[in-house]
């Protein structure tokens, strides 16, 4: 007696279809599952078998071999727990044998009941790509996976409700689409609760409007991390395929929750600076994204960077400039996508009153070159705006002065972004700071005026050939934001205001 169930299985965030088979045989009872399973799917005897019995049905006499084909694919996790019992029950006589264009997916528990199971989203979306036309998930996966239009998805709860479906006895309804753009952006932040710093405020705007990196360093107090907080609402919100694919990396990382899955906000992840490098790029025998890819398509925020070690701040080096981070082990290479804008805060020493105007630093020289030498010239170089936050005036805290708010800012980022949606069309580039460089070479024309200034700027102060394509993006979207084709002088000037700081506090 031999029957197949459809499932899938999840490899980094690409999903693949796996394929159930169950023969039962006679012979000495025994039970035994093949196809390269690990420790999480080989307990599956023991959770199927007690399920069945909670469920009043009984598990096949004899000799037992379930297949998870491909067999030279590792599977994980306990995904496998619903389709093996499904094929069992088909192969024993109990059920009818599945449809073909229907797929299983889910944990058991002991009593029957389906628990949730990560990567749901992507094995919803290659199910729909193999022509599949009904999914069944468990209860707490069925919002994400009905994302996807075009396949019917099963929210089901317990194992007698799927049984009782499938003899036509009580049938599931399937879950609604949910539509991504019907939702509504909330934020507990504003912008406008930020009093004063009017410069780093027009930083902010210009790094969000053309995805760039920025690092913010000055005293305790200024208002460094609550500035990076606000970061996300100025942001666009994501398109939905940008929505779909960030769900994706939190759903293989287990972190997708019902209400997190349907929103556009751009992700915010802020790692304390004691993460591993493995927390940041993600890792594990079965590797899951980290902090990296969690971050993909909005802001990884690193308060205190010197404070992280040496290891994993030169984690971030690759990853910034591919936009993909990989992750090898011996028996699998996952690569995860990591496009990202990573904001950084620091103090400029230890003690973090280097250069305040009433307060003395008690840091020594060596100190200092100590604690600001943990920061490469590579990884500073990768940090396209930089900007001082001076410590705060009585007269802005106390001002009734009306504070710009963040849909005003987000209005012109918005605008900004919509110029280079058109100009990198048809294109994998989304934004300036993803600009290629024959894209750079099309797209960043300077006027004499501005060509002059570069040429000037660069010979004074020892630019690499980094730091100039990082400048000239940056004043791109600068030219952008005041709607001009051309980037002129004025554009360049305010650019090259924001690469002064690795020159003040670390002579480069």
């Amino acid at each position: 007696m031999y029957c197949c169930c459809k499932s899938y299985g999840t490899l980094g965030i690409e999903a693949y279809q796996v394929q159930v088979e169950a023969n039962v045989a006679r012979g000495l009872p025994s039970f035994d599952i093949v196809g390269l399973p690990d420790a999480a799917v080989k307990e599956s005897r023991d959770r199927v078998r007690a399920a069945m019995a909670s469920c009043d049905y009984s598990f096949p006499v004899g000799r037992v071999v379930v297949n998870l084909a491909p067999a030279n694919v590792k599977k994980t996790g306990p995904i496998y727990d619903v389709p093996i019992l499904l094929a069992l029950m088909s192969a024993k006589g109990d059920l009818p044998p599945p449809q073909e264009d229907a797929a299983f997916l889910g944990e058991l528990s002991l009593y029957g009941e389906l628990r949730p199971v990560r990567g749901a989203l992507s094995m919803v979306l290659k199910a729909r790509s193999d022509g599949i036309r009904h999914i069944f998930l468990p209860y707490q996966n069925a919002k994400e996976g009905a994302m996807v239009e075009g396949i019917a998805v099963y929210a089901v709860r317990n194992l007698s409700e799927l049984i009782l479906h499938l003899e036509g006895k009580e049938s599931i309804e399937p879950m609604p689409h949910q539509d991504l753009f019907h939702m509504e952006q909330e934020y507990s932040v504003d912008l406008k609760e930020v009093r004063g710093q009017p410069f780093v405020k027009r930083a902010l705007e210009v790094a969000s409007a053309g995805g760039h990196n920025l690092m913010l360093i000055g005293p305790p107090g200024t208002g460094k991390s609550m500035l990076a907080k606000r970061i996300p609402t100025i942001l666009p919100p994501l398109t939905e395929e940008e929505a779909i694919e960030t769900a994706q990396i939190h759903s293989v990382a287990g972190i997708l929750s019902d209400s997190d899955g349907l929103k556009l906000q751009r992700p915010f992840r802020a790692p304390h600076h004691t993460v591993s490098a493995a927390g940041l790029s993600g890792g594990g025998s079965n590797p899951l994204p980290g902090e990296i890819s969690l971050a993909h398509n909005g802001v990884l925020f690193l308060d205190e960077l010197a404070e992280f070690s040496r290891q994993s701040i030169e984690v971030l080096r690759q990853p910034i400039e591919d936009g993909t981070v990989t992750i090898s082990r011996a028996n699998s290479r996952v690569t995860y996508p990591c496009n990202i804008m990573v904001v950084a805060a620091m103090n400029p020493c230890p003690c973090g009153y280097m250069g305040h105007p009433s307060i003395e630093c008690r840091c020594t020289a060596t100190q200092i070159s100590r604690y600001l030498s943990r920061i490469s010239g590579p990884l500073l170089d990768r940090m396209d705006i930089q900007v001082e936050v001076a410590p705060i005036e009585y007269q802005d805290l106390t001002s009734k002065g009306k504070e710009e708010s963040s849909q005003a800012v987000r209005e012109r980022v918005c605008r900004a972004r919509d110029i280079q949606t058109e100009r990198f069309r048809h294109t994998k580039t989304t934004c300036n700071a993803n600009m290629t460089p024959a894209q750079l070479d099309r797209f960043c024309s300077l006027s004499p005026e501005a060509s002059h200034q570069m040429k000037i700027a660069f010979e004074r102060m020892g630019l690499s050939g980094r730091a100039y394509d990082r400048i000239l993006k940056v004043a791109r979207t600068i030219a952008d934001l005041e709607q001009s084709e051309v980037i002129e002088r004025a554009h360049l000037m305010e650019a090259l205001q924001y690469r002064s700081l690795d020159r003040k506090y670390w002579r480069r």
